[in-house]
């Protein structure tokens, strides 16, 4: 005979005994969550296009399809890694909190299975997202005048032993940057940091476009350029809130903070600008609110709305003199990546070190106007410890492909556009 307990006395044991409840419990999907997530990540994969236009409306006529194949490659070839092994090294059983491992090659293991409210499969694909479009933001540093052919093996090694390590310390359950409490809510660190010093080394070790500083070239179709800055606006919203990886108190959060970081950085960037230059400029205008969304994305889900806006009126006024320095001290990083992404990231994982508040996140942490300075000690190191494996494995990967097929097309190839000599196509006909 069965014996069952009575609603009175079950209530009683998880009133006297919660853990033991909650841990008997299955995990149960959640349709609100994954909706979220799966337009999360369908916001994530367009700002890869919006990336495009944002970058190839400020490149030469002659290469804007050249640049739009960099940034568009990277969704066909990052996919296929992401499948065959990126995933696995970075989301795997992790190997002494440094890298994931095998154990799930081929998607192995990653089906309908639950990841807390979500399919694991929805969290593979939205993390997906992230791994396309960081290579495709270090291409603005070389733009107009890399070899097709270099990229395409960069972008495959640089996101295997550089971007895959990285999210595996940062996000993955034993990662040693999480153990150690780093916090990187949506990718400040993994994405933007790691991608614009990669930028930095890459406008060093390929060398200044012909002529360069003394010909200028503006933005050949500025219209492109700020669609593709609206485009990525209205992306980074999955980019940032669905992190939250679920439709919860979370997700507003940081849909609000973003909004409001990049909202400030535009109109600090242009004040800065118009002070500095004389005139606000639409460009300028783009670029800060670029500059918002890059700093507010390892804060966003761990600070209040009221320092979002401080983020990001900071990151407006400091990328816009982080973009100058490439005048004073003659390097050529054609479209800002470092200027905007790589010190963009730095000022956000930073500030999230200062602002980053339990009151909002109980999973987060306390920063230093919280009372815990050592947050700012552990963001402030973590920087220092990405930005220089970042730095080092970009410089040993650019040689390597310079022995393998070479870095940079020809002085002719060059001055002719990439668009014919690497692909035998024209943007425009005229």
């Amino acid at each position: 005979m069965k014996h069952r307990l009575s609603p009175a006395l079950a209530a009683l044991a998880v009133a006297l005994f919660p853990m033991s409840a909650l841990a008997q419990e299955p995990a149960r999907l959640d349709t609100g969550d994954t909706a979220w997530l799966l337009v999360s990540s369908a916001f994530v994969l367009f700002m890869t296009p919006g990336l495009a236009l944002f970058y190839g409306g400020m490149v030469r006529r002659r290469n804007v399809l050249n640049t739009f194949m960099l940034v568009h490659f990277a969704l066909a070839i990052i996919t296929l890694q992401w499948v065959l092994v990126g995933y696995s090294l970075a989301f795997g059983h992790t190997h002494g909190g440094l890298i994931g491992g095998f154990d799930m090659v081929m998607l192995r293991g990653v089906g309908l299975d639950l990841r807390k409210t979500i399919p694991h499969m929805a969290f593979m694909a939205f993390q997906m997202k992230f791994a396309i479009i960081t290579p495709a933001l270090i291409a603005g540093a070389f733009v107009e005048r890399m070899k097709f052919s270099a990229y395409v093996v960069f972008a495959l090694l640089w996101t295997t032993l550089v971007y895959d390590p990285v999210a595996h310390w940062t996000w993955a359950e034993g990662g040693w940057l999480l153990r150690w409490g780093v916090l990187d809510f949506a990718g400040g660190t993994v994405v933007h940091l790691t991608a614009g010093v990669a930028a930095l080394v890459c406008a060093l070790v390929i060398g200044k476009r012909i002529n360069y500083p003394r010909e200028k070239a503006p933005p050949h179709n500025l219209t492109m350029t700020v669609t593709g800055g609206g485009l990525l606006w209205f992306g980074w919203f999955g980019f940032n809130a669905g992190s939250a990886l679920g439709a919860n108190p979370l997700a507003a959060l940081a849909l609000v903070t973003t909004h409001v970081s990049a909202s400030a950085a535009a109109l600090s960037w242009v004040v800065v600008e118009w002070k500095h230059r004389g005139r606000p400029t639409m460009f300028g205008f783009v670029s800060g609110l670029v500059a918002g969304l890059v700093a507010i994305t390892p804060a966003a889900g761990y600070v209040t709305v009221g320092s979002s806006m401080l983020i990001g009126l900071a990151s407006g006024a400091v990328c816009y003199a982080a973009v100058l320095l490439k005048e004073r001290w003659h390097y050529d990083d054609s479209l800002d990546a470092f200027g905007v992404h790589g010190v963009g990231g730095i000022l956000g994982a930073l500030l999230t070190g200062v602002f980053a508040t339990k009151a909002m996140n109980p999973d987060g942490a306390d920063g230093l106007l919280a009372g815990n300075p050592m947050q700012l000690a552990r963001q402030a190191a973590a920087v220092l410890i990405v930005g220089a494996y970042s730095a080092t494995l970009t410089w040993a990967l650019l040689k390597l492909v310079d022995k393998l097929v070479g870095l940079r097309v020809s002085a002719d190839d060059e001055r002719e556009g990439l668009d014919q000599t690497q692909h035998g196509e024209s943007g425009y006909v005229m």
